[in-house]
């Protein structure tokens, strides 16, 4: 079984996007990838509104199961880290109004998932993900290789059925469900990763 999950690497004037499946033997395979861009000159408003308009298209396309946001912590650079924020939001919004739940990752989560180390530099981490969805080339900009880390690193975290669990909805779905309930294809991705485990573990 094979869950679909769109990470999101948040920023005003790049915003990185990647969507990547992963079976349960961890296997990750490319769906998607690119960047949405705003112009600094355009107002605010307008910025958010471009980034959240381009994430519901890719959401509606792509029908992923779960989102990945790396999570915004503080900088030195106040007004970075402001654009950093207000991008998050309009992603968990369009994510909410879908149905989909919302994992976030620190970037040493990310690192240390795709690359066993938690510091690791960028270049480690886009060849790290080229390497595991099978490329060619780095995926560019660094800002759809930091996006799709996210993804998979939110899949290999067990992320995608947890936060599937805590939200109770599926692709594509709006409103809430019971918490605690899973989609069929959650419950039977959830079901071959346990059997994966178990299989390796023997």
């Amino acid at each position: 079984m094979t869950l679909r999950v769109l990470g999101i690497d948040p920023g005003l004037t790049r915003c990185g996007v990647g969507v990547v499946d992963v079976t349960s033997t961890r296997k990750a395979s490319l769906v998607h990838y690119g960047v949405i861009r705003t112009p600094p000159e355009m107002p605010l408003e307008q910025r958010l509104l471009i980034i959240g308009t381009q994430l519901a298209e890719l959401i509606d396309e792509h029908a992923p199961h779960a989102v990945a946001l790396e999570r915004v912590f503080a900088q030195h650079n106040v007004r970075t880290v402001m654009g950093t924020a207000q991008a998050s939001g309009v992603a968990m919004h369009m994510a909410a109004s879908r149905g989909l739940a919302v994992g976030l990752h620190t970037p040493s989560e990310v690192k240390a998932a795709v690359t066993g180390y938690g510091a690791a530099e960028k270049a480690q981490v886009g060849l790290m993900v080229a390497k595991i969805l099978g490329l060619d080339d780095v995926p560019k900009p660094a800002d759809a290789a930091d996006a799709l880390a996210l993804a998979i690193c939110h899949a290999w975290r067990g992320g995608v059925a947890t936060a599937a669990s805590r939200a109770g909805a599926g692709p594509g779905k709006t409103g809430a469900v019971a918490s605690g309930s899973l989609t069929p294809a959650q419950s039977a991705w959830r079901a071959a990763e346990s059997a994966a485990k178990r299989r390796l573990g023997a």
